[in-house]
């Protein structure tokens, strides 16, 4: 039961961008947290709280999106990363560079983060092999050669190389 339990956390966390949701809420929290901290801290709070309050709040509720709805990490990456770099200026450094380190590193993570895919089965006997033979539906060799033709990128000159540097 503990195997299984496990075995279900490991599938649902590798199934969204973990990582860059946590980084971002740990961001929002430490951004939010800090304006509410004892005045030995802070040098003074004023309406300069109220920015830093919401920033974090936004920041947690964005990586929470991540974590339930993953379809929306690259707006959600983007919106982080924007809000920490802003949390530099409206909120204490953001909140010491720490909160803004954080999201920054978390915003990145959301917006780059692609889910796994499945490696694909070969075709089988019968089957169109390319996707140009099923949208053509003959299947014979002509439009196969043409369409593996038309899908391979041409060949590097001699003063380039295969990277597109040159010489």
């Amino acid at each position: 039961m503990l195997l299984s339990r496990r075995r279900r956390w490991q599938r649902w966390r590798r199934s969204r961008p973990f990582w860059g949701g946590l980084l971002a809420i740990l961001a929002g929290a430490w951004i939010c947290v800090l304006p509410l901290a004892p005045l030995k801290i802070m040098l003074q709070q004023g309406v300069a709280g109220i920015p830093s309050v919401l920033m974090g709040i936004v920041m947690i509720v964005l990586g929470l999106t991540t974590w339930f709805s993953p379809a929306q990490r690259t707006l959600a990456g983007v919106l982080t990363t924007l809000i920490a770099t802003a949390a530099l200026v409206l909120s204490n450094l953001g909140g010491f560079l720490i909160g803004t380190l954080l999201g920054i590193l978390g915003g990145g993570l959301m917006f780059a983060w692609q889910p796994y895919a499945a490696p694909r089965a070969a075709p089988r006997a019968g089957e169109p092999k390319s996707a140009a033979e099923s949208v053509s539906g003959t299947g014979n060799a002509e439009s196969a050669v043409g369409a593996a033709a038309a899908a391979a990128p041409p060949p590097p000159t001699s003063h380039h190389d295969s990277q597109g540097a040159q010489p």
